[in-house]
C-alpha cells in the first residue's frame, strides 16, 4: 500500500499542477471566471490531498503492520480527489449544473479520510 498511495500521491500531485496550468493558460480565455474558479478550486483540493496521501504513505511506511485505518484513509483521499475534483472540473468544462450535487460525496470523503487520519495518529508510535 506504501508504494500505491506514494505513487498515486506523487502524480495526482502533478497532474494538479498541470491541470492549474491548464487553466490559467487554455482556458482562462475560453470559460467564465465562475467556471476558472470552480476549476481552480479542484486543483487547490486536489493537491492538499495529494500531499496528505504522500504523508499517509510515509506513516504506513513507519508500521510494522499495515494499519487498516491508515489504508482506508488513503483510499477515502484518493476517492474525495476523483469525486470532489472530477465533479469540479467536469461542471467548469461543461457547465453541466448537476455535475455540482455529485461534489459533496467527494468533500464527504476528504472529510471522513480526514477523520480517519486523525483516529490513526493515536496508535502512531
Amino acid at each position: 500500500m506504501t508504494q500505491i498511495f506514494l505513487s498515486l500521491g506523487a502524480i495526482l500531485g502533478g497532474l494538479s499542477v498541470a491541470a492549474g496550468a491548464f487553466a490559467s493558460h487554455a482556458l482562462r480565455s475560453k470559460i467564465s471566471d465562475r467556471s476558472l474558479e470552480i476549476f481552480e478550486t479542484g486543483t487547490r483540493y486536489q493537491m492538499y490531498h495529494a500531499l496528505a496521501l504522500l504523508l499517509v504513505a510515509l506513516l504506513l511506511s513507519r508500521t510494522d503492520s499495515p494499519s487498516p485505518t491508515l489504508i482506508a484513509t488513503g483510499w477515502l483521499f484518493i476517492i474525495g480527489i476523483v469525486i470532489f475534483s472530477g465533479s469540479l472540473y467536469a461542471l467548469s468544462l461543461t457547465g453541466v449544473k448537476s455535475l455540482g450535487a455529485i461534489a459533496p460525496i467527494g468533500g464527504a470523503a476528504f472529510i471522513a479520510g480526514w477523520g480517519a487520519l486523525a483516529f490513526a495518529a493515536w496508535s502512531v508510535k
